[in-house]
């Protein structure tokens, strides 16, 4: 059975690398997405499981920026 940080870790991983290429604030994004600045922290941090639909709810708010589901769910160098 997989751990919370390790189930998160490809999406955690890629929207943190969005957030940082882009320059957008990790507490903005959250808000759009429906959570609250901490819960999007947690999930991102391995301390709360990202479920299905706050994946979903992440990519709502990303694909305006030209960020797909494809992308989220690719590891670095596919």
């Amino acid at each position: 059975m997989l751990d919370i940080q390790t189930s998160n870790s490809v999406v955690a991983d890629r929207v943190k690398e969005v957030i940082r290429e882009k320059g957008f604030k990790q507490t903005v994004l959250a808000k759009k997405a429906g959570f609250t600045p901490q819960e999007f922290n947690d999930m991102l941090n391995g301390r709360r499981l990202m479920r299905a639909v706050d994946i979903a709810a992440i990519i709502s708010v990303l694909k305006d920026t030209g960020v797909d589901a494809n992308y989220l769910f690719s590891r670095r160098g596919e």
